[in-house]
């Protein structure tokens, strides 16, 4: 029997009794092998959850469809986006834009999850790509942050490269559910890219990251592969091996001389 898809009162329900499993999947693939694996939530590209083969691999993945807030523009253009996906089939969206935009979207009633601590389009505000929360002055801006979160209505945030101590103090105090990427087991999931617990990553590796296989080498290996029948093709074309008569057809003799005849009458 397959899995019941989470609500996102079924998510508020489980806030605190368990850990919940969030990767971020890129292709039809990667969604149905998150499927079948049990994982409870996934962050797709909107042109993923657009598709209408998605829910066929992906009945029951929560699932949060996300861009980059510059790409797409204002509240109101949002909140066009959001019930397009919504529409489509996404489960909540996921908003780095201002708390304006979330408001926007929460008032129309569209499941939204913010970003706290190091969030990649703002990092220039936080010193670059490094942890967020480290003092208690910080720490505070990222607690400060996820209140202001609930205020304007989000349902959760994804919180990034916070420390353990901070995360999961502040998980305890809101009512919002808390994705870690790198900030501990106190948040209510731990959030993964499949790029690179499948090893595809072949830049730098987040410290929380974790590889569980070495695709980067079976894609080096089949690239291998591929060369090496493309140039055995090559080969065969040059030698003439290739077409063999197995490959083509041929035509009726008699066909063949009055066809030949006609077309040197042409």
């Amino acid at each position: 029997m397959s899995r019941k898809r989470p609500t996102v009162a079924d998510l508020r329900a489980m806030k605190g009794k368990r850990q919940l499993t969030m990767l971020r999947v890129l292709t039809m693939d990667e969604a149905e092998a998150a499927e079948r694996a049990g994982v409870d939530i996934v962050s797709v590209p909107p042109e993923l959850v657009l598709n209408p083969q998605y829910r066929d691999a992906a009945p029951s993945l929560f699932t949060m469809p996300g861009d980059n807030f510059y790409e797409i523009g204002t509240a109101d253009d949002f909140v066009r986006w959001a019930f397009l996906l919504y529409k489509a089939g996404a489960d909540a969206v996921y908003c780095s834009a201002g708390y304006a935009t979330i408001k926007r979207m929460a008032d129309d009633n569209i499941p939204v999850i913010g970003h706290v601590g190091l969030i990649p389009s703002r990092a220039t505000w936080t010193g670059g790509f490094k942890a967020v929360g480290k003092t208690a002055d910080t720490a505070m801006e990222v607690f400060a942050a996820v209140k202001q979160l609930e205020t304007v209505g989000a349902i959760g945030a994804e919180i990034e490269v916070v420390p353990v101590e901070v995360a999961k103090a502040i998980s305890e105090r809101t009512s919002l559910i808390m994705l870690s990427m790198g900030a501990g087991t106190g948040c209510d999931a731990q959030y993964l890219f499949a790029d690179d617990i499948l090893g595809q990553n072949r830049g730098h590796m987040p410290r929380h990251s974790k590889v569980y296989r070495n695709f980067a080498a079976e894609y080096d290996r089949l690239q291998a592969e591929r060369i090496a029948a493309f140039s055995e093709y090559v080969a065969d074309v040059n030698s003439l091996a290739y077409p063999e008569d197995k490959h083509v057809v041929h035509m009726d003799p008699a066909e063949l001389s009055l066809f030949m005849k006609r077309v040197d009458r042409a």
